[in-house]
């Protein structure tokens, strides 16, 4: 469905009950909502799945850029308040990691937990966005393609029809709208806001992403007492593309430990949250079987 904020027309999917605990996912730069496809059918059942194309992307409008962090944080928000969405988990992908920073600093009403996949509170130099823009602009998007795909998906993945489709989503996504949020990615350094979070944060990382590796994922659940690291080691940038099922246990297992799964979503009962003890950091790896995954997006 397409929902009209006023300035802007962005397009939604939702599925699971009204009233279940709500699940927000945003994707990647140049993909789409349906980046969670092969997710969603293994999550645990009852829940409010709410996943959206961002400003720029897949079938919402493109207004001329550059865009700002915070229109895109701002987008969210009055989505979220549109669907009347409070207390949610928050699970965003590589610039979509950085609107959830945002937003849960933003808005604590709307977001009780985050999973901050292939991510990072601040993702590459400006001097690399400033050159991949200028050199979209020269040659278009078609020459971006092959270096992303490298950064994307491990060697062995990139072969794929899978790997193959989200190449041709760069390709279909609008170029105001790939411009406009290289150039959020590129303005944005939230390291100082998100160490402020105090709330249940998984990170995940993959061990082929050449997006943003481990260690810069690592780094930035560093700062986010409580957190938790988790390394899917033979994935890429992509896990919901290279390794769904896998990524999927992850977020049901961790939207166990918070109890979001048996949420009450009544915003008017009080329901402590159940997540990690902040004083602790936890980190594990996960040697998968899938050959998935892969500085910049």
């Amino acid at each position: 469905m397409r929902i009209d904020l006023g300035d802007i027309t962005l397009n939604v999917e939702e599925s699971g009950p009204g009233n279940g605990a709500p699940v927000i996912f945003a994707h990647a730069l140049g993909t789409n909502l349906h980046l969670w496809d092969e997710v969603l059918p293994h999550l645990p059942e009852g829940l409010r799945l709410i996943r959206y194309d961002l400003r720029g992307h897949g079938l919402s409008d493109a207004p001329k850029g550059p865009y700002a962090m915070g229109t895109l944080v701002r987008d969210t928000e009055r989505l979220l308040d549109h669907l009347g969405v409070k207390d949610a988990v928050f699970v965003g992908i590589s610039i979509g990691g950085l609107i959830a920073q945002g937003l849960a600093v933003k808005r604590l009403d709307q977001v009780r937990a985050l999973v901050l996949s292939n991510t990072a509170a601040k993702i590459g130099a400006r001097s690399l966005w400033d050159k991949r823009i200028a050199e979209i602009h020269d040659k278009g998007l078609q020459s971006i393609v092959a270096p992303t795909l490298e950064r994307w998906f491990a060697p062995g993945f990139r072969k794929t029809e899978a790997a193959r489709r989200w190449g041709q989503s760069i390709l279909d996504t609008p170029l105001e709208g790939y411009l406009g949020c290289a150039a959020a990615i590129a303005g944005t350094d939230f390291y100082t806001p998100t160490s402020g979070l105090r709330l249940s944060c998984l990170g995940i990382a993959g061990g082929y992403d050449g997006s943003t590796p481990p260690d810069l994922v690592r780094e930035t659940l560093s700062v986010i007492p409580g957190s938790r690291f988790e390394l899917m080691r033979r994935s890429g940038h992509l896990p919901p593309v290279d390794a769904p099922e896998d990524y999927a246990a992850l977020l049901g297992q961790f939207l166990i430990e918070i109890a979001h799964e048996k949420r009450n979503p009544n915003p008017h009962d009080h329901i402590p949250n159940l997540g990690h003890d902040h004083r602790h950091d936890h980190h594990h790896d996960h040697d998968h079987d899938h050959s998935g995954g892969c500085e910049h997006d």
